[in-house]
């Protein structure tokens, strides 16, 4: 086993906050130049843009884990991760089907770009992403189990956008495998500063909208057998001597 450096939350020039150089080959040369070994694409609501960057990545040492940034009905953010392109497939068609039927605002929202794995323009996601599903956490969290992916509570020391800030604390009904917190705090500030994640356990990542923002950006390091949801879930419960070894900020 061996500790391997990892940014879970890294958006793509497909979510329309993101800028157009979050390009998935733009994002995997930047990871590979900080020493990451883990990445995951976690765009608005879709995953257009997943599959680039896993060709990208092919020759460059590095995981990219299939992953979405969702908003639940709570107008909370959650970041979804899994092991294959076929299990995010599935995510996103049960996604798809509770995403309002809204077309996107480019002037209001920003362009929403796919791009193929060396960054050539694919076409423009027409549907709305800034947006919440009509699921809520637990459905979210029910569906996430079904598909063996990771569910992480997005930026929760955050004053809008996360489930505290929605609901001023964690339903007992919502399985959690972590809670992340932003640039804005260290982690062993987290309990203190955010007392209602209780015992849950605490990462952070860039939550990348800019190069500057992932370059800059804090990132985890686990100590895993191989970089696999399976494994992330392990450290997170620090069990079979899988472990988050440490937080680092840039």
């Amino acid at each position: 086993m061996r500790n391997f450096a990892a940014d879970l939350h890294i958006h793509s020039l497909l979510s329309p906050c993101a800028a157009v150089e979050m390009t998935p080959r733009n994002i995997v040369w930047h990871a590979a130049a900080k020493k990451l070994d883990v990445i995951a694409i976690t765009d608005h609501n879709a995953c257009d843009n997943v599959a680039a960057a896993l060709v990208a990545a092919q020759d460059a040492g590095i995981t990219v884990l299939p992953g979405m940034e969702v908003e639940t009905r709570e107008e909370a953010h959650f970041i979804v991760l899994f092991d294959k392109m076929r299990q995010l497939k599935e995510w996103e068609r049960f996604v798809a089907a509770h995403r309002p039927l809204l077309k996107n605002n480019d002037e209001k929202f920003g362009a929403q770009f796919i791009v193929d794995a060396e960054d050539n323009f694919v076409g423009v996601k027409e549907e709305l992403l800034l947006c919440s599903l009509t699921i809520n956490a637990a459905q979210l969290s029910a569906k996430v189990r079904e598909l063996e992916g990771l569910l992480i509570a997005s930026h929760v020391d955050r004053p809008a956008y996360s489930i505290i800030s929605q609901l001023g604390f964690i339903p007992p009904d919502l399985a959690l495998d972590a809670v992340e917190v932003s640039r804005r705090i260290k982690r062993n500030e987290a309990a203190i500063r955010v007392p209602v994640i209780g015992n849950y356990p605490v990462v952070t990542a860039s939550d990348a909208h800019t190069i500057e923002d992932f370059v800059s950006g804090p990132m985890v390091n686990f100590f895993l057998a191989e970089p696999t949801v399976a494994e992330i879930r392990q450290a997170l419960l620090g069990v079979n001597g899988r472990k988050v070894t440490e937080i680092v900020s840039s």
